[in-house]
Formats: structure tokens, sequence, C-alpha cells
């Protein structure tokens, strides 16, 4: 069996789908290898001469190995000009090695001119010329290699991000063409979301034989079957946890200065109340490791990787979890989502969770204003947001905060009170991200509104609407462009964002982060 991590994701950190399928097969006994196909493609055409030389794409050329052995030293994330230097050039000599085969490409970007990854029949005539993907000359060779080394009967690709899909794809074409006897399994975050769809219906029959919605380990057992699980190890009492297994993964190799370990401890979002959110939408329940075992496997996780950052990839990290976290430290720095709770206002708790080595927290506040916060159903009220804003800032915990704007409920006075709160409290804010609402096409609101295509294709997931206030796209960039990110205190905290990496990288450049912490 082989697993296929497939382009284009950020390379910062192994994937954590694919680590935990590893898990279960480890305990089962079951011989499988692991191909990063993003890392190692995109490695292969950073390494592939430009079609086109210009000063830029020349400079950045001469500095690649620098560059690359930069990505992977604290010493260039201590310098915010060599490092930006270092992700630009290397997106750039991504973008022009990919000018002639009309895709758009970077270190986590993949745009073709004319086919798109939310329409099946575009996806399909991917696979059926997969010559014209850029990745082809790198996935041809190691492909035919690995297959013919290990004459594998099933191989599964992880397909979570838009970005992944074409190239997924074209190689499930190329697979199709030359490996005939091969069964392809495709499971992942995108394909969970494809699948949740009311009314649908596979389009990729004689393409891809199994399609897997949520998590896969249990379908992946199923489909290897009694007969490939004979002769197996077999699981002993009380080995019903399948702890992330990383071994198989080049952890040394991704593009950061250490070894970044990601970790879930849940599916789905313990709040699951807001407002078009797409868990709800797509009706995924909550499912959580019991908080103990969570603070094993960190403890076990980090006493066998040493990782310079833990990445806790949780909706939101429960309550119960940063108590236990707090209490028993994984003892490496982490950070991940956390929702804007009450004990964020307990000073003490904002000083524990620093203690136990949080680094940054993401915080999904959406809007600066009460009622806005109050039609989403976010359970979030500002005078708890502004103290535990306060808080973390006292405790030197940094905050990358979330902002959407355009929701229904939302217009010009709404968003400028959100302008109003952000300054407020600038300096409690280390990173912004800002988002332009998206509706859920197939969630229970967007059935009381007037919807219109958004993206054209089958596989869409998201809808245009007519706002009730008309709160329209382009007079919301407009507000963005104009006046929001034109604001002095707010331009300043948007230029600290790490280009292209954003929050996978951020914690690096928190104030007080030290490589010597985790080691």
């Amino acid at each position: 069996m082989i697993l296929i991590y497939p382009p284009v994701a950020k390379p910062s950190e192994p994937p954590a789908g694919i680590a935990k399928l590893c898990g279960i097969l480890n305990q089962h006994g079951i011989k499988y290898r692991v191909l990063d196909a993003n890392l190692e493609g995109l490695l292969d055409l950073l390494n592939t001469p430009p079609v086109s030389l210009d000063t830029w794409t020349f400079r950045a050329s001469r500095h690649l190995v620098r560059h690359l052995a930069s990505l992977n030293h604290w010493n260039a994330y201590q310098d915010d000009g060599r490092y930006r230097r270092a992700v630009k050039d290397l997106n750039r000599l991504l973008e022009m090695t990919a000018q002639s085969s009309h895709v758009r490409l970077g270190l986590a970007n993949y745009e073709h001119e004319e086919l798109s990854p939310a329409r099946s029949k575009d996806l399909v005539r991917a696979a059926e010329n997969p010559e014209d993907n850029p990745f082809y000359p790198y996935f041809r060779k190691r492909l035919t290699e690995l297959l013919e080394k290990e004459q594998p009967s099933l191989i599964g690709f992880s397909l979570n991000y838009l970005s992944q899909a074409l190239c997924t794809f074209a190689m499930i074409g190329f697979l199709r063409r030359e490996w005939l006897g091969v069964k392809l399994v495709l499971g992942g975050g995108l394909v969970t979301s494809w699948m949740k769809r009311p009314h649908w219906q596979n389009p990729f029959k004689g393409l891809v034989d199994h399609l897997v919605a949520g998590p896969g380990e249990v379908p992946l057992l199923s489909l290897i079957g009694e007969k490939g699980l004979k002769g197996c190890r077999k699981r002993r009492v009380g080995e019903d946890h399948e702890r992330p297994n990383y071994d198989s993964l080049p952890m040394k190799d991704y593009f950061a200065p250490g070894q970044i370990l990601p970790y879930s401890s849940s599916s789905g979002c313990y709040w699951n109340r807001c407002s078009f959110c797409p868990e709800r939408a797509e009706g995924n329940p909550y499912i959580a490791i019991p908080v103990e075992q969570a603070i094993l496997d960190l403890h076990h996780l980090v006493g066998k990787h040493r990782p310079v950052l833990i990445h806790l990839l949780d909706n939101a990290i429960s309550p119960s979890l940063m108590k236990s976290i707090a209490g028993h430290p994984p003892g490496a720095p982490w950070y991940g989502f956390v929702r804007m709770t009450r004990h964020l206002a307990d000073p003490d708790f904002c000083l524990a969770l620093k203690r136990s080595g949080c680094v940054m927290v993401k915080l999904g506040l959406e809007s600066g204003d009460q009622r806005v916060l109050d039609a989403l159903q976010k359970g979030i009220h500002l005078e708890e947001a502004s103290s535990a804003l306060k808080n973390l800032k006292k405790a030197g915990i940094a905050t990358y905060v979330y902002l959407l704007f355009g929701t229904p409920p939302e217009g010009i006075t709404e968003a400028r009170r959100t302008l109003e709160f952000v300054t407020k409290h600038h300096d409690c804010i280390g990173f912004l991200n800002l988002a332009i609402f998206n509706m859920p096409i197939y969630g229970p609101e967007a059935q009381q509104m007037e919807t219109k295509i958004f993206y054209e294709g089958d596989l869409s997931l998201y809808t245009s609407f007519n706002h009730p206030k008309g709160w329209n796209r382009p007079l919301i960039r407009q507000f963005l462009d104009k006046e929001f990110k034109r604001h002095p205190v707010i331009a300043s905290i948007l230029r600290r964002d790490p280009p292209i990496f954003t929050s996978n990288h951020a914690p690096f450049f928190c104030d007080g982060f030290h490589i010597s912490d985790s080691m």
C-alpha cells in the first residue's frame, strides 16, 4: 500500500491525516509506504531551470540553495528581510517554472487558466491529460520507481485543499493509464465536503475505485479486508486509539527551522452553533480523544521527535484540553485555534497557558460588532474578548485574529465598528487575517437567501447571495482596501504577517520564541 499527499499545500509541516493512517496501519502490522509528493514535487520544480530568466528570477535561481537552507535554520527567522526575500524568491521560481503550463503555481497555490477544481469534468480532463501538469516529469519518474519496487495493490490519496485537486487527478490519471491493476482510493477533507453535499453522486466512477468521507482509518482497514489483514499483528486489549505516526515522513525536510508536529485531538467543533459554519452545514459530529489520552500522545510524540513547535489542529481547542495542557505541559512550544471564552478573561489562566509553552493562539473574532456576533451565534461577548486580548498580551502570548467581512447581518456601519475595535486593541493583536464571507451552498441559512452562482461547477461548496444590506463583495473590497487596511495601526499589523506561510510560520516571529525553548 502507498499513501500519497499530493501538491500543492504549504510545505511547512507533515500531513497530519496521513500520519493518523500510519498509526493504525502500524498497530495492525500492515506494510505501507508514504510519499509526500507535495514536498518532493515542489523541491523538484524548484531545482528545474525556469522558462524565463528576468532579473528577479535569475537572482532567485542563483540563491536557491541558500534560500532553501535558510528556511530550515533559525537564522532566517531572526532576520525578517532575509526570511521574506527567501520565501518570495522561491515562490517566484515556481511561478516562472510553471509559466508554460497555463498554471499559476506557488508554495501554497495552484490555479489553472482553464480548469477548475470545482468542476468534476475538469478534474477528469486533468486525469486524461496528466502530461500537461507541471509536476508530471516528477511524478511519472517517482511513481514508476515506487510502484515497480513496492508492487502495491492499493494507493490512497489524501486530498484536503482545492489547490491539490488538479494535481491529484493528474496523478490518478497517470496511474490509471500505466498501472491498471492497482486500486485507487481518494479521501481527505475536500473529498469529505464533496460527499456531504445533498444528492451527491460520484462523478469519478471508472477513475477512482473508492471515495472516503470523514476519518479514513476504519474505511481503509475495511478496504484491506480480512485477506489483507491475515497474518498481521493482532491489536491488544486497550489498543483502541491510533496515535499518529510520523516515522515515514521526511520530518527534517519541511520548510521550517526544525520539526513542526501537527496533532489533532478532535474532529468537528465542540461549539458547533455558529451560523454559516461548514462543519454544521456538512453535519460533521464533534468527536474528541479523551483529554488524558491527548496529553499522553503529546508527551510521547514530543519525546520521540523533539519538535520546535506543536501545531494543534482542532477547529477549536476545548477548554478542558487547555486546562490539562496548562497542568501537564507537553515539553515544546505550541499554538492553535481557541475560542474567545471566559477562560481567557482570567489572567491566571493565560499565564498558565504561557508557562505550558503556548506561544500563539488563533482567535476567530469575526466581528467587532456585538449584534453581528449575536446574529452569527458566535457565543462571543466583546467585553470578554477585550479582556482576553489584554490578558494574552500581558502573559506574553501572541494573537492571530481572524475577521470575517460581509456576513448577512453586517453592513458598512458594523464593519466600521470592527475597525474601531481592532484599532482600540491594536497593541494586543499580533497578526490579522481578513476574509470575505463565503456562504456554504447547502447550509440551512442559504435556503433563506436569494442565492446565485459563485463558483461555477458541480463540486462548488459556496454560493453567492444578494446581501440584505446591499453590502456586496466589490463594496467590501473597497472598504478593506481604502479604509480598513490603510489605517496606520492596522497597516502595521498586516505588515508583520509572514508571506505565503502566514499563521504556519507566525509563531517563529513572536516575541520570546526561541528554538532552544523546545530543545
